[in-house]
């Protein structure tokens, strides 16, 4: 076997790779003579097939198998002996016999990645505590999500829950289907496009308003993107927010057993404090995954940013399917996920390489506890904890978690962190965007 490595560009390979016709012959010649054995042809005896008869009816089929076979075996000797490592599947041309069997094999090998300096990295870490305003903001939220409506017969305003008729039109086009009945529209939530709720607040009972607005660019119907529309509304009926007392009843309904304020509070306190640690985790996880992704640069392989956009894709291309929508009918440009992708790929072989020079292995007591810790929001905890040791893959995924964060203690323990203090609001909301 014979290879020659040509590099078309920084990461992209052509391998010509030659074996001898001896050698496809005489595995052309093997193969022919085991069929001789086993086929059944009319007018002769099984196994009395003479080789002439056998060559011709299947020496082209039989040098096809034969041709597949060689290139996989020839493919994975070849990249193992130039020391390659392919990045993905490589594109295989099978090129004229004339001297022997040939092929290239194109494909894209796995970057040099340099650690270099990855372990001075500078490191703001966000520190914050749960004050009693904010268990207060808590609080009043809850008793928000209890909520109740009563009618009023005043002009609607900010935070009313307003009652519609509505119809649109654009580019001369109702794309409402005609009217839209007894829709309801919270002022403030932002569930409608921007400008909607704006020209609600001021209305009453009775009273028609048609106005203009301009669709998002990013608007989830590609037919009205970015379009202009007019709307024509009437308000059927406007409502206040009425809020429940924080009594006995209110506080026993969020779990907290003796109806006590001051125990509810603390209830309160203490699952804020837990999505508090979980979300300082969680951005001081981002912040040493930005360093790392700005201080190591490298050529990504194309064919890993493909896959990671296809994975990207996924949820709204089954969203989409579930609402019998095909693929080509979704407004789902692949250069929208590209750059997203990319970073997710670059982590992933940066944090790989870490691991491999510092030997870093996985901490089953940490896998254990992790597990537990999900569990604890369960009924049954003991057998949610059994159910992920049932299934290897879904173990797997702990494992990988857990190590990924393992990485991350150990470049953070040789960061120069420095402190910055935020409040409990700035945090949460930064996590929910």
């Amino acid at each position: 076997m014979q290879v020659s490595v040509e590099k078309t560009s920084e990461l992209s390979i052509k391998m010509t790779v030659q074996v001898p016709e001896t050698v496809v012959q005489g595995k052309i010649a093997e193969r022919l003579k085991t069929l001789a054995r086993q086929v059944k042809i009319d007018g002769f005896r099984p196994g009395k097939v003479p080789q002439q008869v056998v060559n011709k009816m299947y020496g082209d089929r039989v040098r096809g198998e034969v041709a597949g076979d060689l290139i996989q075996s020839t493919y994975y000797d070849a990249i193992r002996d130039q020391a390659l490592k392919p990045a993905g599947q490589p594109h295989i041309h099978e090129l004229d016999e004339s001297e022997g069997f040939r092929y290239i094999a194109e494909f894209e090998v796995y970057p040099e990645i340099s650690l270099t300096g990855i372990d001075q990295l500078d490191i703001k870490r966000p520190v914050a505590t749960v004050e009693e305003s904010d268990v207060d903001v808590m609080i009043e939220k809850l008793r928000d999500q209890k909520k109740t409506w009563a009618e009023v017969e005043r002009a609607a305003q900010e935070k009313d829950r307003i009652t519609i008729e509505f119809s649109g039109i654009s580019e001369g086009k109702n794309f409402t289907e005609g009217t839209v009945k007894d829709f309801p529209v919270e002022i403030g939530a932002k569930q409608m496009i921007p400008g909607f709720e704006d020209n609600l607040t001021g209305l009453k009972k009775g009273e028609s308003k048609t106005f203009s607005l301009t669709f998002p660019e990013q608007y989830s119907k590609q037919e009205l993107a970015g379009k202009p529309a007019e709307f024509e509304i009437e308000v059927l009926k406007v409502e206040a927010p009425q809020l429940p007392v924080l009594d006995e009843e209110f506080i026993k309904g969020y779990g907290t057993q003796d109806g006590v304020l001051e125990t509810f509070r603390a209830d309160v306190k203490a699952n804020m404090q837990r999505e508090l640690e979980q979300a300082l985790h969680a951005k001081l996880k981002n912040t040493v995954l930005g360093a790392i992704y700005e201080n190591v640069k490298f050529a990504v392989p194309n064919v890993l940013i493909e896959e990671e956009i296809e994975n990207l894709m996924k949820p709204y291309l089954e969203s989409a399917k579930r609402q019998k929508l095909k693929r080509e009918d979704v407004n789902l440009p692949k250069d929208v996920f590209k750059s997203e992708a990319e970073r997710r790929v670059a982590l992933g072989l940066i944090l790989g390489e870490i691991i491999h020079i510092q030997a870093l292995k996985v901490d089953e007591a940490k896998v254990r506890s992790t597990i537990e810790d999900m569990a604890k929001s369960y009924e049954q905890p003991e057998a949610f904890v059994n159910w992920y040791y049932s299934d290897k893959s879904r173990l797997t995924g702990v494992q990988q978690m857990v190590l990924e964060d393992q990485t991350i203690d150990w470049l953070l323990s040789k960061a120069k962190i420095t402190d910055e203090t935020m409040s409990f609001s700035d945090i949460m909301d930064k996590s929910h965007n």
